[in-house]
């Protein structure tokens, strides 16, 4: 049995696919550096429950 040789179409497809893919893994990776950052960082985190919470805003140094 023998295959028939790849069309070129084929390969064209293949490397659109593959800059594809690898756009799309660069996007996961930035985001995930972000959300990586932001934890680190300790920034107050509040997440959106449909709930109204009254927090003091922060106060600046007036030095």
């Amino acid at each position: 049995m023998t295959f028939r040789p790849e069309h070129e179409l084929h390969k064209r497809r293949f490397s659109r696919n593959l800059g594809l893919g690898l756009t799309l893994a660069a996007f996961v990776v930035l985001v995930f550096a972000l959300t990586v950052v932001k934890v680190k960082r300790g920034d107050p985190m509040q997440g959106f429950d449909h709930t109204f919470q009254s927090e003091p805003a922060p106060q600046e140094d007036s030095e």
